[in-house]
């Protein structure tokens, strides 16, 4: 098939089928005698592989070598490790980005229920405390001095 067929079928650009082909991530084709690239079927496989990878959180670099070179086969077993430990990166994301939504919740919240008449200076320390309360900013260290 030609570029602009599997372009359209896998929703990428030509120019970024071209790249992966050029780094590698998928086979070169020959060309025809007319200078067009004749993609088989299995590029078209390949290309979903990669852009699902990607959006899973993947480098290129890391979908390469989890990719089988020529006409070998998977590596199961790193495959599955490679998943895994991706799995717990997004995990731990979650779970930075939970924490960071709740400071931030109760920031909002701190700022829009502050006690009226204090001035600038006092209201930054009063968030800061409700801060230090709810547990998502921690308590000021004491001078040991």
């Amino acid at each position: 098939m030609k570029i602009g067929e599997l372009a359209e079928l896998s929703g990428l650009t030509a120019s970024r089928i071209r790249f992966y082909e050029a780094t590698g991530l998928i086979a070169a084709v020959e060309r025809t005698a007319n200078g067009y690239r004749d993609y088989p079927a299995e590029a078209l496989s390949m290309l979903e592989i990669i852009a699902s990878a990607q959006r899973a959180g993947f480098s290129l670099e890391q979908i390469r070598q989890l990719l089988p070179t020529g006409q070998g086969s998977w590596q199961h077993g790193e495959l599955v490790d490679a998943l895994r430990h991706k799995v717990t990166e997004i995990e731990k994301m979650q779970e930075r980005l939970n924490q960071n939504r709740a400071q931030l919740l109760v920031a909002i919240e701190s700022i829009e229920n502050r006690p009226a008449g204090l001035n600038c200076p006092d209201r930054k320390e009063w968030v800061l405390g409700r801060l230090r309360e709810s547990g998502v900013v921690p308590e000021r260290k004491k001078n040991s001095r």
